[in-house]
């Protein structure tokens, strides 16, 4: 039986078509692109950073710690925040705080001011991505949806995929700061482009603010991603800090699913779990996001550390990838609008595990060929699940649950990238250790004894690559149960409004 609902009356329907939905797609899409530019841009100065800034690994990874932690206290909330403000006065806040965040961080002298900046910068991330689909699903009507997300889509993949090459070529050529000073450019003219063309598209209700929620939600969600993230760092799993924040975040979550549930007019209405699509379309992105963003960090730590390539070099092989998730996004968006999301979802997760699989037998030997055509593949297969799948999801929910729908997305998608990054290190750490302990090298208590002997370190790339082998066999059970996810899904049926 086929999903449905009863989309807006008439008189909201006539509303929706009187939106100039150009210019306000523009403005969304310039300062989403570069908001998902800086985030990965950034990883790759990481090793510049430090030799600057004058800290070690454990520090500098903060920067993305931080940025990972603002986001999971601020996105939950974010369905409240677009039922209280203007689409304006959200838009100009998040671009307010993304565009100072790039300015002091183009002009930090020292860590601290960067770590500040990364924090204005996630800030502003958080209050747009939620705002963004948001948008897209008032000014679009159903039919409509899959192009508009497609379109979307391309904006949020091919600004990552190009952020590591680009900054790579500043980095050789100018310096870091340059980074930054950029997206401090392109986001003045978003932000001026909105303040002139954005209209507001969202009903403001203004429902009860309860603290005791927002408070629970920030903890919950805050301590879980603190928590992943720091075990994938080098804290490890058996950290007491690590340990004390799994188990407070989810203690914490699990009273604020329970009083979700309870409330009249809760921070977040979980009861958009009711409508099964949407839960289908949230467990199949939760476990995407979490082979897609594993496998980002995964294969530039192996082609530096495995194959020996140049920051710059591993980018521009991970770039063809990229670029074609990007442009596939919008296409699979229309082709989702025409046939619906199982001729796209099941193919692609047949792709994506299979092509895992076959990275699961990457070794020193494997040539740059073999690593772009596979990333590419993958990159294909990814784009075929993402945008229908999510836009499956969301058009079964009613019109007054769009808040809480993007924010759930939103919300799920970060913790499964703190999860899936810190399962994937925690991987390949144990394979490679495993590796070298077969060799007769005692690493249990870490590779730093071992760092000046020759033999030693002959050993060392394929250690590695032993490593991230083991990493894609489990990225290919997590594919494996999103695919099983995959044959139940139905198109849901918009009615048309009479």
């Amino acid at each position: 039986m086929e999903a449905s609902y009863q989309q807006d009356s008439p008189q909201q329907h006539e509303e929706q078509r009187q939106f100039k939905v150009m210019p306000i797609v523009i403005s969304l899409m310039l300062g989403g692109f570069i908001g998902m530019f800086s985030e990965t841009a950034l990883n790759i100065a990481l090793t510049d950073l430090m030799k600057e800034l004058n800290v070690g690994p454990t520090t500098i990874q903060w920067l993305t710690t931080a940025y990972l932690l603002v986001l999971g206290i601020l996105v939950p909330v974010s369905g409240l925040l677009l039922q209280w403000f203007t689409t304006r006065q959200l838009f100009i806040a998040s671009l307010s705080f993304s565009t100072l965040g790039s300015l002091i961080a183009g002009l930090a002298p020292n860590f601290e001011v960067l770590l500040a900046a990364r924090v204005f910068q996630a800030v502003g991330t958080a209050l747009l991505l939620p705002l963004l689909f948001n948008t897209i699903l008032v000014i679009f009507p159903p039919a409509k949806r899959g192009a508009a997300m497609g379109m979307m889509g391309l904006v949020i993949m091919f600004a990552p995929a190009i952020g590591p090459t680009i900054a790579g070529l500043l980095i050789e050529k100018l310096s870091w700061h340059w980074i930054f000073w950029i997206s401090s450019a392109v986001l003045l003219i978003s932000l001026l482009f909105g303040i002139i063309f954005l209209q507001n598209v969202s009903r403001i209700t203004r429902p009860k603010i309860d603290f005791l929620s927002i408070l629970l939600s920030s903890i919950g969600f805050g301590g879980i991603v603190f928590g992943f993230s720091k075990a994938g760092e080098a804290a490890g799993w058996g950290s007491n800090m690590v340990i004390a924040s799994l188990v407070i975040g989810s203690l914490s979550l699990f009273l604020f699913c329970w009083r979700q549930l309870k409330m009249e007019t809760p921070v977040m209405n979980l009861r958009a779990f009711r409508y099964p699509m949407f839960t289908l379309a949230v467990i199949m992105l939760f476990v995407v996001m979490m082979v897609l963003l594993s496998s980002m960090l995964v294969l530039p730590m192996f082609l530096q550390q495995g194959l020996g390539k140049s920051a710059l070099a591993a980018g521009l092989l991970l770039l063809p990838g990229g670029i074609i998730n990007g442009l596939l996004s919008p296409i699979m968006g229309k082709l989702f609008d025409k046939y619906g999301p199982r001729w796209l979802v099941i193919p692609g997760l047949i792709v994506i595990a299979a092509i895992l699989y076959l990275m699961s037998g990457i070794t020193v030997a494997s040539s740059a060929t073999f690593i772009i055509v596979m990333h590419s593949l993958l990159m294909i297969g990814i784009s075929m699940v993402m945008m229908p799948a999510q836009t499956n999801g969301l058009n079964q929910l009613p019109p007054e649950f769009y808040p809480d729908g993007t924010a759930i997305m939103s919300t799920l998608q970060q913790v499964a990238g703190a999860i899936g990054t810190a399962l994937a290190v925690s991987i390949l750490s144990a394979g490679q250790k495993g590796y070298l302990m077969d060799q007769g090298f005692d690493v249990s208590q870490g590779l730093e004894p071992y760092l000046s002997n020759p033999s030693f370190l002959q050993h060392l790339p394929q250690s590695f690559a032993t490593g991230v082998s083991h990493a894609f066999i489990f990225a290919v059970s997590m594919a494996l149960l999103a695919f099983l996810c995959s044959l139940f899904i139905k198109r849901v049926k918009v009615s048309k409004p009479l």
